[in-house]
C-alpha cells in the first residue's frame, strides 16, 4: 500500500490512535503483540492485513450537540477518555456514505426546529445519528436515537433525507432515556422501510436490525469468517455448536460444511433474528436455541451423549468466556474448537484452562481495526490423545 492519507482531528479524537502511522508497521506491531501473549501456546501467523485500510467501517454512530460559540448543531466523537465533544468534518476510517448522511441529518436540524440532546440539562431531543450498511447489496440504514418517543419533526426528516439519500432503505427511530453510554435504548419505531438492512458473506444472506450485533468490516470479515471455517475442518458428518452464536452468521456461514448446526445465544431477539437467518437463506440443517451455552452443552450430556463428531465454534465477548462455560466445554470434549477472540488478553487467559485437554493447531490474527488496537484472532485447538 503506498498511499498514506492524513487526519486533522488525530490529535484530539481517539478513534484511531494509530491513523498517522505507517500500516504495515502497525500489522508488525500487533503480530509482535499476539506472540507475546500467545506465543507460549502455539505458533502465531502474521495478521492478516487490508490491502486499503481506509473507509471501512460499516456502522457509523456520531454524537450530536450543540457549539455554544458557534451558535450551530455539530456531529462527532468524545474525546478520548473525556466527555468532551470533538466535531468531526471527516473520518479516515469510516464508510464515506455514511459520513455524508449523518452530515445532512445536522444540516436539517435547524430548519426542521430539532434540538440537540443536552446531557447536563437533560433537555433536547437528538442524542446520535447511527448509520449502518450493507456492503454487498449497498443498502443503507439510518438510526435517529432520540431521548423522547415524541419526534415532532419526524415525517419532514424522514422525507428530506430519502430525497437526499435514495440509497436509504430503512430509517428507525430508537427511544434512548438512558443516563449512561450506551448508545442505543431498547425501543424501536420504524418510521421508513422493513425496520432492517440485508448484506451478504460467503454465500449467505443476513438481516441487519439496529441492535444486531455485526461485523463493522466487511472485508476483514470474510477473511475471518474463512479462517474460523476452514479450522472447523467440517467433513459434512460433525455437529457443529455455535456457542455465542448471536444472530447466526459465522455458524450459518459454516452450515453447509456440517451434518447439523446448533446455535445457542442469551439474546432472544437475536436468537430470533438467526432463525429468519436460516430461513432465508435455505438452511435446514440448523437450529438455535436462547439460554447460555454451558448449560446447553451439560444438558445435552445429562440426557444424552455428545455427539461423536463435535466441533465447537466459540466467538465470546470482549471479557472472554466464563470458567463455568470452560468447565462444561472441556467435560463435552468435543473433537475440536474453534475459538474467535476479540480480545488476545482474555484468549490468552482461557487458553490456559483449554490447552490442559487440547493442543493449539493454529493461532492467526486478523486486523479487523486497522489503525486501532484492536486485533482479532482464530485459535484452532484439537483434542489431545
Amino acid at each position: 500500500m503506498s498511499e498514506m492519507l492524513h487526519c486533522p482531528h488525530h490529535k484530539k479524537c481517539g478513534g484511531c490512535n494509530h491513523i498517522e502511522e505507517d500500516y504495515q508497521k502497525t500489522l508488525l506491531a500487533k503480530t509482535a503483540y499476539c506472540r507475546k501473549l500467545l506465543g507460549k501456546f502455539g505458533k502465531v501467523s502474521p495478521i492478516l492485513g487490508m490491502n486499503y485500510p481506509y473507509y471501512y467501517r460499516h456502522k457509523v454512530s456520531s454524537v450530536i450537540g450543540f457549539d455554544r460559540k458557534m451558535h450551530r448543531n455539530i456531529c462527532g466523537n468524545y474525546q478520548e477518555k473525556t466527555h468532551r465533544l470533538i466535531p468531526i468534518s471527516s473520518c479516515l476510517i469510516e464508510e464515506k456514505g455514511a459520513q455524508e448522511i449523518i452530515r445532512d441529518v445536522v444540516s436539517l436540524m435547524k430548519p426542521l426546529k430539532i434540538r440537540s440532546y443536552d446531557e447536563d440539562t437533560k433537555s433536547g431531543l437528538l442524542r446520535h445519528v447511527l448509520v449502518r450498511k450493507g456492503y454487498a447489496t449497498g443498502e443503507y440504514m439510518l438510526v435517529l436515537v432520540s431521548a423522547s418517543p415524541v419526534f415532532p419533526a419526524k415525517k419532514h426528516l424522514v422525507s428530506e433525507m430519502i430525497k437526499l439519500h435514495p440509497q436509504i432503505t430503512t430509517i428507525v427511530l430508537n427511544i434512548n432515556q438512558r443516563s449512561d453510554s450506551m448508545v442505543l435504548g431498547d425501543r424501536n419505531e420504524v418510521l421508513y422501510g422493513p425496520g432492517y438492512i440485508r448484506d451478504k458473506v460467503l454465500g449467505k444472506t443476513f438481516r441487519i436490525s439496529p441492535l444486531a450485533f455485526y461485523q463493522v468490516n466487511p472485508l476483514q470479515m470474510k477473511k475471518l469468517y474463512s479462517y474460523a471455517i476452514e479450522a472447523a475442518a467440517l467433513t459434512g458428518k460433525e455437529t457443529l455448536i455455535d456457542a455465542y452464536c448471536g444472530t447466526g452468521t459465522i455458524g450459518l456461514c459454516a452450515s453447509d460444511g456440517a451434518k447439523q448446526l446448533i446455535g445457542v445465544e442469551l439474546n432472544r431477539d437475536a436468537v430470533r433474528d438467526a432463525v429468519k437467518n436460516a430461513k432465508d437463506n435455505g438452511v435446514t440443517n440448523a437450529q438455535f436455541f436462547a439460554g447460555d451455552a454451558g448449560d446447553y452443552m451439560e444438558t445435552m450430556l445429562r440426557k444424552h451423549r455428545a455427539p461423536k463428531d463435535c466441533v465447537v465454534m466459540m466467538d465470546p465477548p470482549r471479557a472472554g468466556s466464563t470458567p463455568k462455560f470452560l468447565k462444561s466445554l472441556i467435560d463435552f470434549k468435543p473433537k475440536r474448537i474453534v475459538y474467535v477472540s476479540c480480545n488476545p488478553e482474555t484468549l490468552a487467559r482461557d487458553l490456559k484452562t483449554l490447552t490442559k485437554i487440547y493442543r493449539v493447531a493454529a493461532i492467526r490474527p486478523v486486523d479487523m481495526f486497522p489503525f486501532t488496537d484492536g486485533v482479532e484472532c482464530v485459535v484452532e485447538l484439537i483434542r489431545k490423545g
